[in-house]
């Protein structure tokens, strides 16, 4: 790495005088056109379905599938900005414990303006140029009702899209209107594709665009059942935020970009292969094409994304700054272990070359790893998402298999005790949740009375009911009021 000052402005007239350690396109920008349309340009997308493409045009591959980027909520416009004010190039900078390294990504090629009505995005989708239009909106940004996974058709934003279809508010009212046109003008639909951590996310995409769609017009509804793909797939890389550090960090490369994202020296991107309108030949740089990518989402949903709530609760109330701080605490660490030993595993199946025993070895790596900056507090964030996704599937399982849920339990008390807003040492948790006051006054109800918490119906469900689980429950949030987080932990660990 170099200590350039100053470093060159991020821009495709500049890719020729950038560093040679810095690897940049070797394709021509100008060669391509626009197969995709990108939803929700955050940092996971460029370094994750925005890499694999890139690197497919490294091979002289996939020149008509460029990205044009969109977002639908006002706060996208900062990122629109920066990104276009570098041509939409991205620096991706690589770290593994012991060395990084930086290139540059050239795979989009525009960004949609943020307006309201989203008439810019729908008319592009309508293009029949486009062929797939993938999402990164959150796991939280599906319409879910978080008890049993149904489409939420009462949600406001989605009265509000089946009332006035033509200026949806949301990426899923802007699909439907957009397939709505291409049914009209008689071109064919194009894929949708979530890359977000749902199991089943394809299965979850399509039940929210029918449902939106059936809510105004049925006819629609049906044609998009009945023609539209929605692949599953299974995403996987650890993309910290990008903050000062980061910033700093490609300037040392000799890249001055305003948006670059760190990554880890990991990707894995399993893919149904189930696209009506092709697709580019992804497989050719490392992803698996597979019929079946239950058993891949559900190992690393519940190994991974379970495993980072278990860590992030009881960070954030023992003062750890990251998750690899979070696996360096001597408390911490062995009590992630038992956790996904007893508690996580024994629910999941193997996969072709993986073991669940295996797999968590492999987490437990990746999240040790000193250079990756991947804060507990992003990671802590929407536990009422993250929550009712990853870790509360894994306990229904264990309730209907007659196995013990103390271990998960002990995860649940952790995540209330964390929502009473303070740490052990007493200082504040800041509001890290989009429902955080109804959360906090339930966990300010649970320090007396550990039933108030799980009386949150929209969360809990019948698995309040359920005695073993709160008497489980009560006992582990009870001891952390009593003795602290840390000898809970040893207690459970020992």
């Amino acid at each position: 790495m170099k200590d350039l000052t100053p470093a060159l402005p991020l821009a495709r007239a500049s890719l020729g005088s950038l560093p040679s350690d810095v690897e940049v396109p070797n394709y021509t920008r100008a060669d391509l056109s626009p197969g995709i349309v990108h939803i929700g340009l955050g940092n996971f997308h460029r370094a994750h379905q925005a890499w694999y493409l890139h690197r497919l045009m490294q091979q002289g591959q996939a020149l008509d599938w460029a990205i044009i980027g969109a977002g639908v909520r006002p706060y996208d416009a900062a990122m629109r900005e920066r990104l276009l004010g570098q041509d939409c190039l991205t620096t991706l900078i690589e770290l593994s414990p012991t060395s990084s390294k930086a290139e540059v990504t050239g795979a989009m090629i525009d960004y949609l303006p943020i307006e309201e009505g989203n008439g810019a995005l729908i008319a592009q989708m309508a293009n029949p140029a486009i062929r797939i239009v993938s999402l990164t909106v959150t796991e939280g940004g599906y319409y879910l009702n978080p008890v049993t996974g149904g489409f939420d058709a009462a949600h406001p934003d989605m009265a509000h899209d089946a009332a006035v279809p033509q200026e949806p508010v949301t990426a899923f009212g802007a699909m439907v209107e957009a397939l709505r046109l291409r049914r009209d003008e008689g071109h064919g639909p194009f894929t949708g594709q979530s890359c977000d951590n749902l199991q089943g996310n394809g299965a979850i995409l399509r039940q929210t665009i029918v449902g939106l769609a059936r809510l105004s017009d049925p006819d629609l509804a049906d044609w998009i059942d009945a023609n539209v793909s929605f692949p599953n797939s299974m995403v996987d890389s650890i993309v910290p935020a990008t903050g000062p550090d980061e910033l700093a960090l490609a300037r040392r490369f000799g890249v001055d970009d305003a948006a670059p994202v760190t990554h880890e020296n990991y990707r894995q991107w399993v893919i149904e292969d189930d696209f009506c309108a092709g697709r580019p030949r992804w497989e050719d740089v490392g992803a698996t094409i597979t019929p079946d990518v239950h058993a891949y989402e559900a190992m690393k949903i519940r190994i991974l994304n379970a495993g980072h709530q278990v860590l992030a609760n009881a960070g954030e109330l023992l003062g750890c700054d990251t998750i690899a701080e979070c696996m360096n605490d001597a408390d911490i660490a062995p009590f992630w272990r038992k956790v996904e030993a007893d508690g996580i595993a024994p629910y999941v199946e193997p996969v072709p070359g993986m073991t669940p025993t295996a797999y968590v070895a492999l987490i437990e790596r990746r999240f040790a790893n000193p250079a990756i900056k991947d804060t507990t507090r992003r990671v802590a964030f929407d536990g009422s998402s993250r929550h009712t996704g990853f870790v509360l599937p894994i306990l229904r399982e264990a309730i209907g298999a007659g196995q013990s849920v103390e271990a998960l339990a002990l995860v649940e008390a952790l995540w209330a005790r964390m929502c009473f807003g303070t740490r052990d040492d007493g200082s504040v948790i800041e509001a890290n949740d989009p429902a955080w006051d109804a959360l906090n006054a339930a966990a300010v109800a649970a320090k007396d009375e550990p039933s108030a918490w799980l009386a949150q119906d929209h969360i809990y469900g019948e698995l309040a009911n359920n005695a073993d689980f709160a008497k489980a429950f009560d006992g582990w949030l009870t001891m952390i009021w009593a003795k602290g987080t840390r000898q809970t932990l040893k207690s459970f660990a020992s």
